[in-house]
């Protein structure tokens, strides 16, 4: 029996969940299976609900309920210190987490079944709840209008972040106990269920006023992919597979045709690869007003943002939905049909579906496209990693000292998914999947996919079996698991990358330089490493370089060991001039170059460090100017043309700016490198502003390719048709509004140029929209001002207005005018505009005011236009320094009705802080420290992504340790003996005196549950008063907490071996006696009434 059943003592393998939605009243049946003798106890993770009841075999059941989430530290605690805070949190999730076997109900099984215990009968657990407007789980979306619910398009579905199923039902939720389903839900007769699993049946009540919808789910799965979405949708059943049904809101169903359209592409390019059939009955799509995040994928269905949605007519969105899409199929294979073990054990999940949908995403936009993104999920996760210090991917948990603590860089616990910043999770799931495809590199596509086949296989063979709970642990997959597959299949050793990647933590920083040596004809390359900032470590290993020469493109493979700097590499071709011979390139081609700018002396085009990324490194490589040109206009792999622009930007000459300009003709050349290229000739054209001659850059371009000939300042009708030109388009003129003359002001023949854009913009022949278009239009107006010139201090009024600030504001108040009439798709124009208005406001053109903002944040609006609203309020407060404004934002997070919303608040206040730790500055005072400490502590206990985005906030804003603008507490003096001197201790507590008394009966509380290695009250009873003790601040004292704490765990464990069936009797004996759970970091204890029976 693995260890982790034992701790839980019994093995759920049928759940049947029946809600009725009228009176917010369901009950949950659970069939357990005992495993281990003497349970008396059933621990089950539920939040929000209110339990009436619990029978088990029909016999009522005393059970306690204690959620220590609630509360994290004491409300009377005058503790404000990070660290502090980070540990209770961690100990809090801990103490109810189901994978030890935890939880937030523990029910007493009555004596009359002990027997029946004892022989590892059945158990059938009955539990009666009611749910009262939830906070955080299911969310409630009903519009403010007039008529019935289903006319209103009112609905709810479930969401959250990781395992959050316990938010509206009592249940084991971890993703590693499975089950099979019955769901029931009772609704009003004009509303649609969508559940998990097929439907069975739609059953009407008498007066037909509400229907129940039964739906069975055969394929085990873990609680925590069970979902819900409730509504008037209406419905489409997919034209090419009739097994996939497509839900969404009233009036949406034209949109819902075409966005869906393309779904069956993705299904037969998932079959393909994987070999193996989509795992579940049915597939449905559910797109829902406010979502939570924009694809939440659970067993057999996705729930995605109604956002998504597009017409035919919509350019700039459909790559994005259609990615969404296929990211929603991949985790409907890996990680919902195929659960994980253990926390430990999410990256082998997250890493195998995003590199099943990279695999899409290179059949669907074509290798360019892909290696793009590859690069760009490169760069995400190097610059985070150097920025924080590193993400791990397989966090592994010694039991003690501080050493061990895998990630003590972090304000943050990544024992547990709950406990994470989201931002931390995102760069989680970008590591995993490029780790997966350096595994890739190492081992062969070929191999890869035959090892995903061999998973899927295996767990569907499990997944038809009946229940034998030892056959569905197939379904579950772990690294030690995925990392044998691998080696079975491939045969190769693949240890060295997982310790190098997986692991352990951080990114590899590289320093290139070359000089070329004629006598001996050779390459000598110098790689230096910086492996002692954060965030970076050692790399040892093969090396890839690529050198491209007279005589064609040459690969090399060098050993970076642990002190060689010095590589040597021969070259091919002695140098030669004379003989016109065309160059052969990487992929074969052949072309001829103008060979006069380079050395005279060296056969060197350009080199690259890593061209196939298979390192997760930053590198930074030094080569002559010209060597970058050749590299932009001749190679032919889109990152290392990237790459160049990026370094051409130091290197302002005229040279440059003609590769540049010959890269923006090139209709072959990538789109994306292209629009790349457009940014960097701006910044080169003002480095050049004295010797620049013609006119501005890329004017004549865009006047040769997008407008009349007869008329060149008026632009062509839109014609949207080639994709390529559309995007080159609309970045050309925000690139060019970034130029700036010999005063440091924008051309004004560049402002005229774009205010004629917009003038005679018109889209009446093309059959796409333009809003796009429109609105990177005012991107470049607002792009092209500059900082007010004020003339003995005159204020800014709307009266005196610089003329061309003047004709800017016109343009944006006619478009915000237009948008109330005609509003464009996802009101992309407006977003645009109120971000013009800020810029104008920042650069001192009108007068700093954040009322239109305030007004355009309110709910009710576009999502997108809310975001864009309260980023503008955001930056106000920082620059202004406004506490009116901060308490408005902190106000809304609290209120706010949409959790995106909110969430967004935290983390854009998180980005844009209106102070950090190290600056003074007024708005810091002990209310604000308050007012977020709650937040964090009991104010978002029903949404883990807001608390952890408070935790964040509360980093960025004050630090680890106790807040700097809070008055030294009482006991401010430590005295450390040892060093004979007082220290100052900033994050000591003032009632360490109370903390003995603040654990009541922690001692006896720990007898009275001898079931559960860790009661949730004295584990973190004792984790707190550990913390609570007077230390010197610093290592020692933390180092002696830990090892205490572990050797608690070791004498707890032999002593409930030794005393097994000593204790079995007493303990059931001492349960009889009435007692009240109180927990300290609840600070609630509830009595149920059936225990002083």
């Amino acid at each position: 029996m693995n260890k982790k059943k034992g701790d839980k003592g019994f093995e759920s393998p049928r759940k049947s969940v029946v809600v009725s939605l009228y009176s917010r009243i369901g009950f949950v049946e659970l069939t357990i299976f005992p495993t281990v003798t003497n349970l008396n106890r059933i621990k089950l993770n539920s939040k929000q609900c209110r339990i009436y009841r619990v029978r088990i075999n029909d016999l009522e059941a005393a059970f306690i309920y204690n959620d220590p989430t609630l509360e994290v530290c004491h409300s009377e605690s005058k503790q404000r210190n990070l660290n502090y805070f980070s540990n209770a949190y961690a100990a809090a999730v801990s103490a109810v987490d189901p994978d030890a076997g935890n939880g937030e109900l523990c029910i007493k099984v009555p004596s009359e079944l002990w027997k029946h215990v004892d022989e590892l009968k059945v158990l059938k657990i009955h539990i009666n709840f009611s749910l009262d407007q939830p906070k955080g789980g299911l969310h409630f979306v009903v519009p403010s209008v007039e008529g019935s619910m289903a006319e209103r398009g009112a609905h709810v579905f479930s969401c959250g972040y990781q395992n959050s199923t316990r938010f509206w039902f009592p249940c084991v939720d971890s993703y590693s106990e499975l089950c099979t389903w019955k769901l029931e839900f009772t609704v009003d007769a004009a509303m649609v269920a969508v559940s998990n699993g097929d439907l069975v049946e739609t059953v009407y009540t008498h007066d037909m006023r509400k229907k129940t919808f039964h739906y069975m789910l055969t394929i085990p799965t873990a609680a925590s992919n069970i979902s819900l979405a409730i509504g008037p949708f209406e419905i489409l059943v997919d034209p090419y597979m009739h097994e996939v049904t497509h839900f969404c809101l009233p009036q949406l169903l034209p949109l819902l045709k075409h966005t869906t359209s393309y779904l069956h592409e993705v299904f037969e390019f998932y079959e393909e690869i994987l070999t193996c059939r989509y795992p579940y009955s049915c597939f449905k799509t559910v797109f829902i007003d406010e979502a939570y995040v924009e694809v939440a994928a659970y067993a057999s269905m996705s729930i995605f943002s109604t956002n998504l949605l597009h017409s035919a007519m919509i350019i700039d969105e459909t790559p994005l939905t259609r990615r969404c899409l296929a990211q929603s199929l991949a985790q409907q294979f890996f990680g919902c049909f195929i659960s994980r073990m253990s926390w430990s054990d999410e990256w082998v999940l997250k890493g195998i579906s995003g590199y099943i949908y990279g695999l899409w995403m290179k059949k669907t936009f074509g290798v360019n496209e892909y290696r793009h993104w590859i690069k760009e999920e490169l760069d995400k996760i190097v610059a985070y990693e150097l920025k924080t210090g590193g993400v791990l991917l397989h966090p592994i948990f010694g039991g003690g000292k501080e050493k061990d603590n895998p990630a003590s860089h972090l304000h943050f616990s990544i024992k547990h998914p709950h406990t994470l910043s989201w931002e931390y999770y995102t760069m989680f799931q970008c590591k995993a999947h490029l780790v997966m495809r350096l595994i890739e590199n190492r081992i062969s596509m070929e191999f890869m996919l035959q090892v995903f086949n061999k998973l899927l296989s295996l767990a569907s063979t499990a997944s038809s079996q009946k229940f034998q709970s030892h056959m569905w642990s197939q379904m579950l997959v772990s690294t030690s698991g995925f990392l044998k597959s691998i080696s079975n299949v491939s045969g190769k050793d693949i240890q060295p990358l997982i310790k190098q990647w997986v692991d352990q933590s951080g990114v590899v920083k590289f320093y290139g330089s070359f000089a070329f040596n004629r006598k001996r004809n050779v390459l000598e390359l110098e790689i230096k490493q910086d492996y002692t900032s954060p965030g970076t470590q050692k790399y040892v290993g093969p090396l890839k370089v690529t050198v491209q020469e007279l005589d064609g493109s040459f690969n090399h493979t060098l050993q970076i060991e642990e002190n060689s700097l010095k590589h040597d590499i021969p070259c091919h071709s002695k140098s030669r001039r004379n003989k016109k011979k065309k160059i052969p390139l990487m992929n074969g081609e052949e072309v001829d170059m103008d060979l006069s700018a380079m050395d005279a002396d060296s056969p060197l085009l350009w080199i690259r460090i890593d061209p196939d990324m298979s390192v997760l490194r930053k590198v930074e490589f030094e080569q002559a100017d010209f060597m970058w040109q050749y590299q932009l206009r001749y190679e032919r792999d889109v990152v290392a043309q990237q790459e160049s622009i990026l370094a051409l930007e130091k290197f302002p000459t005229p040279a440059s700016r003609l590769a540049l300009t010959d890269i923006l003709e090139q209709e072959q050349c990538f789109y994306r490198v292209r629009m790349a290229a457009c940014f960097c000739l701006a910044k080169i054209a003002n480095s050049m502003v004295s010797t620049w001659t013609g006119p501005p850059a890329m004017k004549s371009l865009f006047t040769r390719m997008f407008c009349c000939k007869t008329c060149p300042n008026i632009v062509k009708t839109n014609n949207f048709m080639s994709f390529q030109s559309y995007f080159l388009q609309k970045t050309m003129p925000v690139a060019m509004a970034l130029l700036r003359d010999v005063h440091n002001l924008c051309p004004k023949e560049v402002l005229t140029f774009i205010l004629d854009l917009i003038k005679y913009n018109d889209n009446r022949k093309n059959k796409f929209s333009d809003n796009y278009y429109r609105a990177e239009m005012i991107d470049a107006l607002a792009n092209s001002v500059t900082p007010a010139v004020s003339v003995n201090n005159e204020v800014r009024t709307l009266d005196n207005l610089n003329p061309d600030v003047r004709l800017i504001l016109e343009e944006i108040t006619r478009f915000l005018n237009m948008e109330k009439l005609l509003p464009s798709y996802r009101h992309t124009i407006t977003v645009s505009c109120l971000r013009a208005i800020r810029v104008l406001q920042k650069n001192g053109h009108v007068p700093s005011d954040p009322t239109l903002f305030k007004s355009y944040a309110e709910y009710g609006h576009f999502v997108d236009i809310r975001v864009a609203a309260l980023e503008a309020v955001v930056d106000y407060t920082k620059v202004d320094r406004s506490y009116e404004e901060l308490q408005w934002l902190l106000n809304m997070i609290q209120t706010d009705p949409v959790p995106y919303v909110r969430h967004k608040i935290l983390s854009m206040l998180t980005k844009n802080p209106p102070f950090t730790k190290s600056t003074e500055s007024p708005l810091c005072n002990e209310a604000l420290v308050d007012q977020l400490w709650k937040l964090m502590n009991s104010g978002t206990s029903h949404d883990w992504r807001l608390r952890c985005g408070a935790v964040d906030l509360y980093f960025t804003l004050f630090g680890l340790s106790r807040p700097s603008c809070l008055p030294l507490p009482e006991l401010g003096l430590v005295l450390n003996l040892k060093e004979k001197k007082a220290v100052l201790n900033p994050t000591i507590i003032p009632e360490v005196v109370a903390g003995s008394q603040e654990f009541p009966g922690s001692q006896d509380e720990e007898e009275v549950d001898m079931d559960t290695v860790h009661d949730s009250q004295a584990f973190i009873s004792h984790h707190l008063s550990m913390l609570e003790r007077p230390s010197t601040p610093g290592r020692r004292a933390r180092e002696h907490h830990h090892h205490h704490h572990h050797e608690h765990k070791k004498k707890k464990k032999k002593h409930k071996h030794k005393h097994k069936h000593k204790h079995k009797h007493d303990s059931r004996d001492k349960d009889k006696e009435p007692f009240a759970f109180s927990s300290p970091a609840s600070g609630r204890s509830v009595r149920s009434p059936s225990l002083s029976d």
